[in-house]
């Protein structure tokens, strides 16, 4: 089930028109018109929004979960958010894959290095 499903379910399940959602997040009925039919996806900001009003998490909006209320833990959130790769013990404690394939510790760092170079010509 899309994104855009999902809103539209919520909305019609607490009796809102697209008038009523649009105008309690703030956004245009056009604009949450599009997101109901797929045209377009809500930016972060509005993604937001709409979980706070419904109390649903995101990751239920984005289909990621059927779980409307599931939430990462607090300390796994922070760590998620967080995460920064060419910390050594983060290499050592973690297995990082790519198709399924473990990166061998030097892959690990000549991706890294590859990423490094890549921003540096931005």
């Amino acid at each position: 089930m899309k994104y855009g499903d999902r809103i539209s379910q919520l909305r019609e399940k607490h009796a809102l028109t697209q008038g009523d959602l649009a105008s309690k997040i703030g956004i245009s009925r056009a604009s949450l018109s599009h997101y109901e039919t797929n045209r377009r996806e809500p930016d972060y900001e509005t993604t937001n929004k709409i979980a706070s009003f419904f109390k649903v998490s995101v990751d239920y909006l984005l289909g990621r979960t059927n779980n409307p209320h599931s939430e990462l833990d607090a300390g796994v959130q922070q760590f998620a958010d967080q995460l920064e790769l060419s910390d050594e013990t983060i290499l050592e404690k973690f297995a990082l894959t790519i198709d399924g394939k473990e990166l061998t510790p030097e892959e690990a760092k000549r991706f890294i290095a590859f990423i490094r170079a890549e921003r540096s010509f931005m």
